[in-house]
């Protein structure tokens, strides 16, 4: 490649494009500042009063208030960085973070995708070839073939006979909670493939699908690790993702409670050798079903995860500057024996929606209180006077606490909700800290289905 102005023929780089809004654009961008880089902030049409273009070195409009005529239009993302002599790009999470064609576009424009190659992420993408990478690296996997289901029935029929009911169908490009259903019993078999199917092919522009066992009642347990180009990985401990409502995460906490430190050692390993064997660059995640003691892979998310802080406050390492220090070519700066995660930290996620309907709010924001003290952070983009917009994720801040265990952690959470107050538009702050005052929760006594069973409890009452 040939040396450019927005890059040295090192492969470092002084200023980075943002390529994503709100609390994360927030987030990258004051780990750049840190690490003594330029960034370029962007925008759709909704988001030019957006805080963080203020704090910017350059702040560029790139398309309408639709984010697919914005942030997920790449052309505009290049020529921004080329008309700003920014000399990376950061994805953030959502929108193009897992786009292996854009990595590759990047690249191919002469810049650095802050995040790993194009041939990583469609690896891992694809969750079929990603349960092969895992199989041969000795990760443990859910029980069902690592190739794509057939379309003959009867093939279909043998397969989940050989894995046994009750079974999931996957879409094999799908992530979100999308393109999956459950089948309890072989006469629902072949509706249940042809819808999913469908939504598949409508949904991912594929309708390769792949069929797993169904685990009952696991939780839902995440691996952290960074990588760098010289042959280096560690993990960073693990989380519990388990509060999910429709397959999104609404509570996350670090370290997932009652696993046994030689078995979540084994996995954390196995993931390490994951990484090195596909020559993974940067951070990643490592999800995991997790139930009677034995941990299963169902993907790795290629991006930085919205859940993140958690890790961090409990390892004391900046995930974000690490992400970035990987792609300008540096060497990681601690070994497996240097990670010690102490402490506990739970990660609340503070949506603009109703807390009952959960429908999006959108508005104003008339009034702002936002907790404070030891132990207590919070990542977001908004401030008295923003404008909630209508077009994106409802996401509108991460309220993250730290504490010595899991017990004065949840009791941190429980006073940080109290001193958290969001006005003008309806959040989901009540509904947090009802769950917070749950007894189930407070016990560790849930699984990926508990809260879902909890909302239907409270709507009955």
């Amino acid at each position: 490649m040939s040396e450019t102005p927005q890059q040295s023929a090192t492969g470092r780089f002084d200023t980075v494009l943002i390529a994503n809004r709100g609390e994360i654009a927030a987030r990258i961008q004051r780990a750049c500042r840190e690490l003594g880089l330029k960034t370029v902030a962007i925008c759709s049409e909704a988001d030019r009063e957006a805080p963080y273009g203020s704090t910017a070195d350059s702040f560029l409009c790139i398309g309408p208030s639709s984010a697919a005529k914005s942030y997920l239009n790449q052309d505009a993302i290049l020529l921004a960085a080329r008309l700003s002599d920014a000399g990376a790009i950061h994805p953030g999470y959502g929108f193009l973070s897992e786009n292996a064609a854009f990595a590759d576009a990047v690249e191919e424009a002469g810049l650095v995708f802050i995040g790993p190659t194009a041939s990583s992420i469609a690896i891992m993408g694809d969750k079929i070839s990603a349960k092969r990478a895992m199989m041969a690296a000795g990760v443990p996997c859910v029980s069902g073939p690592d190739t794509a289901l057939p379309d003959d029935p009867v093939s279909v029929e043998r397969i989940a006979l050989e894995i046994g009911y009750p079974v999931i169908i996957k879409a094999a490009g799908g992530g979100g909670g999308r393109g999956m259903r459950v089948v309890p019993r072989g006469d629902l078999l072949h509706e249940a493939v042809a819808l999913t199917r469908e939504e598949a092919r409508k949904a991912f522009g594929s309708p390769s699908l792949y069929m797993e066992k169904f685990l009952q009642h696991p939780r839902h347990i995440e691996i952290q690790v960074i990588c760098d180009d010289h042959g280096n990985a560690v993990w960073l401990g693990h989380r519990d993702c388990s509060m999910q409502r429709r397959h999104q995460k609404v509570v996350e906490e670090a370290p997932a409670a009652g696993i046994a430190p030689d078995i979540i050692q084994s996995v954390g390993m196995a993931c390490v050798q994951a990484c090195l064997q596909i020559g993974y660059r940067g951070v990643g995640t490592f999800e995991f079903l997790y139930q009677d003691g034995a941990f299963y892979f169902i993907e790795m998310n290629t991006r930085l995860q919205v859940e993140h802080p958690v890790t961090e406050m409990t390892s004391g390492f900046d995930i974000v500057q690490a992400q970035i220090k990987a792609a300008q070519g540096h060497v990681l700066d601690l070994t497996q024996g240097d990670v010690t995660c102490e402490g506990h930290s739970f990660e609340c996620r503070i949506n603009a929606e109703d807390p009952e309907t959960f429908l999006p709010s959108a508005g104003i924001v008339t009034y702002l209180a936002l907790p404070a003290g030891p132990g207590i952070r919070v990542d977001t983009h908004i401030h008295a006077g923003y404008k909630v917009s209508p077009y994106y994720d409802s996401l509108i801040a991460k309220l993250i606490v730290h504490a010595p265990t899991r017990a004065e952690a949840m009791a941190r959470m429980r006073e940080a909700l109290v001193g958290t107050d969001v006005e003008g538009i309806s959040t989901n702050i009540p509904f947090l800290r009802a769950l917070f005052e749950d007894g189930a929760f407070a016990r560790g006594e849930t699984d990926i289905h508990y809260l879902e069973q909890w909302l239907k409890l409270r709507r009955a009452a």
